[in-house]
């Protein structure tokens, strides 16, 4: 565990944010209501996590530990490839017959066959990489670097199309990790909390936050790292969520703080 607390202090950008104090809110406090568990594997350091019909896909991150999986939640992954040192993987997401996995500071990002996971080729980028997910309507990837700020980049040549800043009452957020897109909405783990954010990706206003505090049992958080993983499932308002080094998936539903 001291090697995961040290990699993960470096790659915290930290830095608080200097806004004015935030004004009334109009974000949903929401909180997650678990439907279902299923077993997740413990040594999987989680980056990124989705869903592509029935096949789940997992992006874990660490030098000489990353890797791409494939295969039923909550099942063996029936398709696995490792990256290669030095690179640490991070943030995946499918646009198609194309899988994206960012790695954290190696400014590269890989394309991949999305049935055989071989790469296909490399793109530089500059900054870390963190989170990223695909939203077809707007023909564009969704990528966090830790900071407050979702870059929009072209799903072929991944170039920089776009940013935007998120806040919530004006106050920005900080450290986005994983991210799932879905519509509109951007949800976005918050580094180090038990916090997912709903971002509004045309404004980079939070309209929710969500309470996932307290899933793992008291004997199950002695090995587990920070929550990171969020998929939703296709066809349902449910999601999938998990952490770095959990035993456990939660399927769970978004529900009022009441």
């Amino acid at each position: 565990m001291i090697v995961v607390a040290v990699v993960g202090a470096v790659g915290a950008c930290g830095a608080a944010a200097e806004d004015p104090a935030p004004g009334p809110g109009s974000a949903e406090r929401l909180r997650v209501e678990v439907v279902e568990e299923l077993p997740h594997d413990p040594q999987a350091f989680t980056q990124g996590l989705e869903f592509a019909g029935d096949t789940l896909y997992e992006g874990t991150g660490l030098v000489g530990r990353s890797s791409l999986r494939a295969g039923p939640a909550g099942g063996e992954p029936t398709r696995q490839v490792a990256l290669p040192e030095p690179l640490f993987g991070e943030g995946i997401t499918v646009v198609d017959t194309t899988i994206w996995q960012l790695t954290w500071q190696n400014g590269v990002a890989i394309e991949r066959d999305a049935q055989t996971l071989a790469e296909r080729r490399r793109v530089e980028y500059s900054g870390e990489g963190w989170g990223i997910c695909h939203q077809p309507d707007h023909d564009r990837l969704v990528m966090s670097d830790g900071t407050s700020t979702l870059t929009f980049r072209d799903p072929r040549t991944f170039a920089e199309t776009g940013s935007v800043t998120v806040a919530d009452a004006g106050r920005r957020i900080e450290d986005l990790n994983e991210l799932e897109c879905v519509g509109d909405a951007v949800y976005a783990n918050v580094w180090q909390t038990d916090e997912i954010v709903r971002i509004d990706s045309s404004t980079g206003a939070v309209t929710a936050r969500i309470d996932a505090s307290g899933l793992l049992e008291p004997g199950e958080e002695e090995g587990a790292d920070v929550l990171n993983g969020i998929a939703a499932y296709p066809g349902t308002d449910q999601f999938l969520i998990t952490g770095k080094l959990w035993p456990k998936m939660f399927r769970v539903n978004l529900v009022p703080v009441s």
